[in-house]
């Protein structure tokens, strides 16, 4: 990982997450804390609550009440829980304003800019407020090439199979 850097991993293949998350263990192996936002994921509560056993090195937030996928919400679902979705986006937004953590990982955070949730200028002005030793990972299919040139990395996970 390098000093202050923004990554992203995106693509219709596995391991996004996994990536992130691996980092995240890394980075807290080395006495850094780290703070993952999911977003628009559903609730596996075997990998949830295994990451919580990994506080308080690494802390998981979801601001999502229902435990179905998104795109499978009713109307009514899906406008209140835009409202939930804005608001881990707000969180995010405070924690590295404050500099609560060393490693934000802003999982399937991609995803609101497909949705119309969020804008790709909202996600430019995250990196902007980012304090520059902080580590972000932003991680969903999207590939959001308008991002590639004010971030440090992208990595594409493809499906071969």
């Amino acid at each position: 990982m390098d000093k202050g850097s923004v990554h992203i991993y995106y693509g219709d293949g596995k391991g996004k997450t996994t990536a992130a998350i691996g980092l995240g263990i890394r980075a807290a192996s080395q006495g850094k804390s780290v703070i993952i936002i999911q977003f628009l994921k559903e609730k596996n509560m075997d990998e949830i609550s295994f990451i919580k056993r990994l506080e308080p090195e690494i802390k998981l937030f979801r601001f999502e009440k229902t435990s179905g996928a998104f795109e499978s919400l009713s109307n009514h679902e899906k406008k209140e829980e835009i409202q939930n979705l804005k608001n881990g986006f707000n969180f995010a937004k405070k924690v590295l304003i404050t500099e609560e953590c060393d490693v934000l990982i802003l999982d399937e955070v991609l995803g609101l800019i497909e949705y119309g949730i969020i804008s790709m200028e909202d996600i430019k002005n995250l990196i902007d407020i980012k304090d520059d030793n902080a580590e972000l990972f932003l991680t969903g299919i999207y590939n959001c090439q308008e991002l590639w040139d004010v971030v440090d990395g992208v990595t594409e996970m493809v499906r071969k199979k």
